[in-house]
């Protein structure tokens, strides 16, 4: 199945350092009709500014594809 999703139709978010685009909804961003894809629940376009980045957490339970 092929499912369109415009960029004006995603969440956007510029927070200086992290420029992101959400295509489910996560963080900030909610859309009920966009709640993930099966067992993928987080597809981000992230841009993340040169020597910044995310503080260490943890990712239990998941795949991170970069």
């Amino acid at each position: 199945m092929i499912e369109l999703r415009p960029a004006n139709t995603l969440g956007r978010f510029d927070f200086g350092w992290l420029d992101t685009t959400h295509h489910f909804s996560f963080g900030e961003y909610h859309d009920p009709k966009k709640m993930g894809w099966g067992a993928l629940r987080v597809w981000n376009d992230d841009e993340i500014a040169p020597g910044s980045g995310f503080p260490a957490h943890p990712h239990a339970d998941m795949e991170i594809i970069t």
